[in-house]
C-alpha cells in the first residue's frame, strides 16, 4: 500500500513538473512573439511597404525560422501596411502591461522618471538595435546598448544595469521606470531587476504615450549615428558610446535653459545642496 501511495505521488510530481515546463515554454515562446511583432510594428513605422521576407533577413530572430515568422505575422495581419492600427489589431493576451503613471506626473527632480525605448539601426542589409534610458528631468542617457538581436539580456537588461551602475549608493525606491509595451520590458528578467531595485513599472499603450523615448531615438540615429561610417556591431557599439557622452556633456537643451543635462543636473544638486545650507543656518540662527 505505501509503495503504491509512493508510486502515486511521484507520478502526480512528474506531471505537475511537466505542466510547469510546459506553461513556462509557452509563455517564454509567446513573450518572443510578443518582442517581434512590437519590432515589426516599428520598422512599419519608417518603412511601411517593407515586405515581411525583407524584414526577417534584416532581424534575423533567434530561434524562428521565415516561414514561421511570416505565418506568425500574418497571422497578425501584417503582410501589408498595418502599423496604424498596429495598437487595435496587436493581440494583447498574455501580454503584461503596466499603468502609465506619467499621466499628470509633474517632473520635480533626477531620478523621478525613466523613460526607455529600443530601436532598429540599418547596418549593410540588416538590422542591429539600440535600447536607451533616460532621466526624464534631466535629459541625461543613463544607460544605453546595442545588440544584434532582441534578447531580454542583450537589451534592456544591459541598459538596466548600466544605469543601476551609475548611480550606485543612491537610493532608487519610487523610481519609475516608463517604457512602450516591448517584451523585453516585462519579460521576467527585466522584472527581476525592477523588483530588486523597488523600481515601479510604468507602460504606455502606443508610441504617443512614450514620445520622450520615442524622440530621443530620432536625435541619437539622425543627428549622430548617421554621419559615421557603421559596418558592424563592434563599430556601432564604439560610436554609441561616444554619441552618448557628446550628448550627456555637451548638447544644449531648450526645456534646460540651453545647458547640456549634466550640467543642468550638475547645477540642479548644487542648489539644492545650497537650498538645505540655508535652511540649516536659518534654524541655528532660531535656536
Amino acid at each position: 500500500m505505501n509503495y503504491s501511495l509512493e508510486l502515486l505521488y511521484r507520478s502526480v510530481g512528474t506531471v505537475k513538473q511537466n505542466v510547469h515546463g510546459y506553461l513556462s515554454r509557452l509563455y517564454f515562446r509567446k513573450s518572443q512573439e510578443e518582442q517581434i511583432f512590437h519590432m515589426v510594428y516599428k520598422i512599419r513605422e519608417s518603412h511601411p511597404d517593407m515586405g515581411l521576407r525583407e524584414i526577417y533577413f534584416m532581424v534575423s530572430p533567434i530561434g524562428l525560422g521565415r516561414d514561421v515568422f511570416e505565418r506568425l505575422c500574418k497571422g497578425k495581419g501584417l503582410k501589408v501596411r498595418a502599423y496604424k492600427n498596429s495598437y487595435r489589431t496587436t493581440d494583447s493576451s498574455g501580454t503584461r502591461y503596466f499603468p502609465n503613471l506619467l499621466e499628470g506626473l509633474e517632473l520635480i527632480h533626477p531620478n523621478q522618471v525613466w523613460q526607455s525605448d529600443i530601436t532598429f539601426f540599418s547596418c549593410n542589409g540588416r538590422f542591429l538595435f539600440i535600447t536607451l534610458i533616460q532621466d526624464a528631468f534631466t535629459k541625461i542617457i543613463v544607460g544605453y546598448s546595442a545588440s544584434s538581436n532582441l534578447e531580454t539580456e542583450n537589451t534592456t537588461v544591459i541598459a538596466l544595469n548600466m544605469s543601476i551602475k551609475r548611480y550606485k549608493g543612491k537610493n532608487l525606491k519610487g523610481l519609475i521606470f516608463h517604457s512602450d509595451g516591448g517584451g523585453q520590458y516585462y519579460s521576467n528578467l527585466f522584472l527581476s531587476l525592477t523588483r530588486k531595485y523597488t523600481i515601479t513599472n510604468s507602460m504606455g499603450k502606443s508610441c504617443y504615450e512614450n514620445a520622450m523615448a520615442e524622440s530621443l531615438n530620432g536625435v541619437i540615429k539622425n543627428k549622430y549615428l548617421r554621419f559615421k561610417n557603421i559596418n558592424n556591431l563592434p563599430e556601432l557599439s564604439r560610436e554609441l558610446d561616444h554619441t552618448v557622452k557628446l550628448y550627456n556633456s555637451s548638447k544644449p537643451h531648450s526645456t534646460l535653459a540651453r545647458m547640456s543635462p549634466e550640467m543642468f543636473e550638475k547645477k540642479w544638486i548644487y542648489s539644492q545642496s545650497q537650498t538645505r545650507a540655508k535652511m540649516t543656518e536659518s534654524v541655528d540662527a532660531n535656536d
